[in-house]
């Protein structure tokens, strides 16, 4: 769908504020350069959606320097939109596909990151496409730091146990888990989006599976 005159308008003004620009290929460039002033910490949501739950997180923690990756132009005017609006100073977004930006990342320079709700893909000739994968767990794993953690959410259960199956054969990350509740419900201080409220409204259970980044051997 075309964007309104008015968020064309307000797009075109704000990303550049607040766009990622990746350097040349095989070139790595920590997260605190993307940023103004000082960050405790960086944080990635990989396809943010609208962008409803970064913003949040954006405006509950101005300490961590937010980064938001989403292809979709109508997701990123949403952020967009709730930067201005919310004046969120320490939000950046990269509008192509998150793997790129990974592969950009240095070693061990995020502290949480995030895959809420992405495309199950559940025809089995498409399931090469997921984004949890054997492939992008070990980049993950990579730029995660030690006892970094992982929340991904899906209200597909198929996918869910995809998800659990590919993450538990890991070596690197640890299950948060020690009753089904863990699981079956959101955290408190993990916001909402607008995919999640609509799914929920459509009568789909969601699960929220966290994993924390094991140590690196010394």
């Amino acid at each position: 769908m075309p964007l309104s005159a008015t968020r064309q308008a307000r797009l075109e003004n704000g990303l550049p504020k607040i766009e990622i620009t990746l350097p040349e290929v095989g070139v790595q460039v920590a997260p605190e350069t993307y940023f103004d002033g000082t960050h405790s910490d960086f944080w990635l949501e990989i396809g943010f959606g609208k962008g409803e739950h970064l913003a949040a997180l954006a405006a509950a923690h101005p300490e961590i320097g937010m980064i938001g990756s989403e292809p979709f132009l109508n997701g990123v005017s949403g952020l967009v939109d709730l930067v201005v609006e919310g004046n969120l100073p320490n939000v950046r977004v990269f509008k192509d596909d998150a793997r790129l930006l990974m592969d950009s990342l240095p070693e061990a320079s995020i502290g949480r990151a995030f895959i809420l709700f992405p495309d199950p893909w559940p025809k089995a000739r498409h399931h090469k496409r997921r984004m949890v994968s054997a492939g992008n767990i070990a980049v993950l794993s990579r730029i995660l730091k030690d006892g970094a953690e992982l929340r991904i959410g899906t209200d597909h259960m198929e996918y869910c146990r995809w998800i659990m199956a590919h993450m538990l054969a890991s070596a690197d990350f640890v299950w948060q888990c020690d009753n089904p509740a863990d699981w079956r419900n959101r955290p408190d201080d993990w916001p909402s989006s607008r995919y999640e409220i609509k799914s929920r409204e459509a009568g789909r259970v969601s699960s929220y599976l966290r994993f924390i980044r094991r140590p690196r051997s010394l």
